[in-house]
């Protein structure tokens, strides 16, 4: 059966100065899969999220999102971020406005939106994630989970084709991650094709239909999340499970 692929990355390196940071990736994303990604620090996890809504550029490969390659700059670059959203590990929300205004704002600016209409699909997200009473208060007055999850909201708030999560709950203390796990798993049973950087083995394992080790800015495994971490096949993915497992 042909997967319908929506994410596919072809030969993509980059570089920082003389640090090859991505060799050579090759990676297909069907359309409501769900890929977590893992592996040691420095292995490439984040710059291949970043570089899948051009956060950062490529020096050689091909990126196409739903068949089309990415653009380079300008107006399409905004309706692509807006097409697949993107939940960092810092929550960047906007201080300075509500809740509300956060996940509204670009539907506005972007997508075109009257005001009412962004309001009410805004708050129709912030019930899905458990803060519809949260809509008037400003990010400082929530907790990190929380803020979190309005960030979540809020990318959703674009209807993107997929959702890109950049470690996002490495800055949560520990009893603010489950709350935010519980939303990312709602999202993926719900059909939403995600690509997650992630440390929390446990969302990789339930939620996740592949996991794709990363090691030295190389693909090591792609495998299903059973597969991987009962009989992973490179020395490297051992040797990285041996250690996190154990703790």
């Amino acid at each position: 059966m042909a997967v319908d692929t929506l994410i596919e990355l072809r030969g993509v390196n980059k570089h920082f100065g003389d640090l090859h940071v991505l060799r050579n990736i090759d990676l297909s994303v069907g359309r409501g899969e769900v890929v977590v990604i893992i592996g040691p620090s420095g292995s490439g996890k984040s710059t291949l999220c970043r570089v899948i809504n051009r956060l950062e550029t490529i020096e050689s490969g091909t990126i196409t999102l739903d068949g089309q390659p990415l653009p380079e700059e300008g107006k399409e670059l905004a309706r692509l971020r807006a097409e697949v959203g993107m939940v960092f590990q810092s929550f960047n929300l906007f201080a300075h406005k509500t809740v509300l205004a956060n996940v509204s704002l670009a539907q506005v600016k972007v997508r075109g939106r009257k005001r009412a209409e962004a309001d009410k699909r805004s708050l129709e997200l912030l019930d899905r994630v458990g803060l519809a009473d949260q809509a008037p208060k400003f990010p400082a007055q929530l907790s990190g989970g929380q803020q979190q999850r309005v960030a979540i909201a809020r990318a959703l708030a674009m209807n993107p084709k997929a959702l890109l999560f950049d470690e996002p709950t490495s800055a949560l203390d520990p009893e603010m991650i489950n709350e935010v796990l519980e939303v990312m798993r709602q999202l993926a049973q719900e059909g939403m094709t995600m690509v997650v950087v992630t440390h929390e083995m446990g969302f990789a394992r339930s939620a996740a239909n592949r996991v794709v080790f990363m090691a030295d800015g190389q693909i090591v495994e792609d495998h299903t999340p059973e597969q991987f971490f009962t009989a992973p096949e490179s020395d490297r993915a051992k040797d990285f499970l041996s250690k996190i497992l154990k703790h």
